[in-house]
């Protein structure tokens, strides 16, 4: 695979006869440790990111020219410019509309890097060329190499979504299917796709499914490895269809044998993988065109009603492609929405390029007062809890890295990137997860439902795009808690809702004011059904790369402290971030427009 990389542009004052001589080794130190902090990060396949630093420093033109023709050879995403110095603004600047930028001027007394910060921004603006400032909030002496905290949280933050846009770009969605039940967020749009992430969506009718099922065109020794392991690790749990006098339409819709169920879904999850991303063996098998796969990055699966209402569903498959293990040890988490709902399926994909962690699918079910808890429980909210909480739960798809029963070197209960999962990680997510027989009633055709509880008290991102006409593409976001509810007071309000299926409580950070106002208000402004949780408080990191895109953020609670947007921003207004945010994305349009 070609990576994505950070090209590093070393900037320097052009004027020979001792100014630049005398600045050439701090320069140079600037771009290599910067190099060195960007190459700590990971792509999404768990190697580290890549940094390159242009041939030479870069005092005018010519050497500015000599870089772009360098990186050009490296598939250079976005530039880094880093100075100690007053350098020659137009000059030395990245021309180049193709790539995100980012400047880096020192903070030193010596050389008025913070003048050519400032001027470099200006010029930006004037060229219509989005550019991030970087500036250190203490001055340091010119030979101090290090890189302060709040520098290194900037880049680093630039360094993220710099990466995010580059490994999606040229990369496909795969929609298995199309709307499911009229959900408007199942309808793919491919321009939104085209055009904001530079992604190709790809449909698949779910009849490929059937056809490579039939055919058997699947890995047969994975497919039993994968039996095997599903039988020793995937315990069934309730099964909410005992004793139940079903209509005849139900009991004559399922056409798999129920012995048959397991069988019929880890096929199916081996031929959605392999529809997605290839398998060579498929190749070695005679079938050279299915061994291609779709060079995808995330995909979603239709399921209801055409599939759902004869065949077992799907909720296994999406459950494992998004968690970060399955038979084969530890990998790398797909987003693959349930419902094929292309709007959550994007979030999946925004929340895991942040992350690196599983993205977890949910309904946003319920809003539980604590007035209203107390009166159904006779519990008293308490703790993270106490202002109340909302009810995340689907139809079993969710990332089983969700029950948060991974731990980190504190003992603390986590999710983690997976290459930092551990055997005994996997087995306690295992573990504290059961496989309930689908509703037959919602499900006719079966299957198997991810059924767990979140136990544990871990920091989380909640997000969701959306499309609104006149307006494209945008991003919610709400930072806050999963909690942990006693137990007899999650019986009582779980069991209020379908009993097979995974929850997590929510609760998120509320700031007093506006959509955060108080939990019911999160819960009133959320733009849809479905929301995805990922692991810690990203954000901000979550705006950064929004802004990379142009995607204006409607709905966050982010300290304006960490807000990390263009420089150019400010220039659409500094007292209304959020509305200066909606009037640069629509000036700017989207990144491949």
């Amino acid at each position: 695979m070609i990576y994505p990389k950070i090209g590093i542009r070393p900037v320097i004052d052009g004027r020979w006869g001792g100014v630049r001589e005398s600045l050439e080794e701090k320069t140079m130190n600037m771009a290599k440790a910067a190099k060195a902090l960007i190459e700590t990060l990971r792509y999404p396949d768990g190697t580290p990111v890549q940094a390159v630093i242009g041939p030479s420093t870069i005092g005018g033109g010519a050497e500015a020219a000599k870089c772009e023709e360098y990186f050009s050879t490296q598939n250079v995403v976005a530039t880094l410019s880093v100075t100690p110095c007053w350098c020659y603004g137009m000059e030395t600047f990245d021309m180049n509309p193709n790539t995100i930028k980012a400047v880096w001027g020192f903070n030193g007394t010596e050389r008025p890097g913070a003048v050519y910060l400032a001027a470099v921004m200006a010029a930006y603006a004037q060229k219509g060329l989005p550019c991030f400032s970087i500036y250190g909030h203490d001055v340091q002496d010119l030979d101090d190499n290090s890189i302060p905290a709040d520098v290194q949280e900037k880049i680093i933050r630039f360094a993220k979504g710099a990466v995010a846009v580059g490994w999606m770009k040229n990369k496909a969605y795969v929609n298995l299917g199309g709307v499911s039940m009229g959900i408007m967020g199942s309808f793919c749009d491919h321009s939104v796709f085209q055009k904001y992430l530079g992604i190709r969506p790809e449909w698949v009718d779910m009849t490929e499914i059937l056809r490579r099922i039939t055919l058997e065109i699947y890995d047969h020794e994975e497919y039993e490895k994968a039996l095997k392991w599903v039988k020793a690790n995937c315990k069934e749990g309730f099964d909410k269809n005992a004793g139940k006098n079903l209509p005849e339409i139900i009991r004559k819709s399922k056409v798999v044998p129920a012995d048959k169920d397991w069988e019929f879904v880890i096929k199916l999850t081996l031929i959605a993988r392999d529809i997605l991303y290839g398998n060579a063996k498929l190749d070695e098998m005679g079938w050279h065109e299915e061994a291609l796969g779709k060079n995808a990055v995330a995909g979603g699966f239709q399921g209801q009603r055409q599939w759902t209402d004869w065949l077992p569903n799907a909720d296994f498959t999406e459950a494992i492609m998004a968690s970060t293990f399955n038979w084969n040890g530890v990998k790398s988490p797909t987003p693959f929405a349930t419902e094929n709902d292309t709007m959550n399926g994007l979030a999946m994909l925004l929340g895991t390029m942040i992350t690196n962690t599983a993205p977890c699918f949910h309904d946003v079910r319920t809003y539980w007062s604590p007035e209203a808890v107390k009166r159904v429980t006779g519990w008293q909210p308490e703790g993270v809890a106490a202002n109340g909480f909302i009810h995340m739960i689907n139809s079993g798809a969710t990332a089983l890295d969700c029950t948060g029963a991974s731990v980190n070197e504190k003992g603390e209960n986590c999710m983690k990137p997976f290459w930092e999962m551990t055997e005994k990680d996997v087995d306690n997510c295992l573990k504290a997860t059961d496989w309930c027989r689908a509703d037959y009633e919602y499900f006719r055709g079966g299957g198997f439902s991810s059924h767990f509880r979140t136990r544990a008290q871990m920091p989380v991102t909640l997000l969701r795009t959306n499309v609104v006409e006149g307006v494209g593409l945008v991003m919610q976001i709400a930072e806050g808690y999963t909690a942990d509810l006693p137990d007899d007071v999650h019986d009582k309000l779980d069991k209020r809702t379908d009993p097979t299926w995974p929850t997590t409580w929510f609760v998120p950070k509320l700031t007093g004011e506006g959509a955060f106002k108080d939990v019911y208000s999160v819960m009133a402004n959320w733009g849809a059904n479905h929301g995805v949780t990922v692991y810690g408080h990203v954000g901000a990191d979550l705006i950064t790369l929004c802004s990379m895109l142009r995607i204006p953020v409607n709905m966050h609670n982010v300290d304006e402290d960490k807000i990390y947007r263009p420089h150019s921003w400010s220039a659409f207004g500094t007292q209304n971030k959020e509305a200066a945010d909606y009037a640069a994305c629509k000036h700017y349009g989207p990144l491949y427009k």
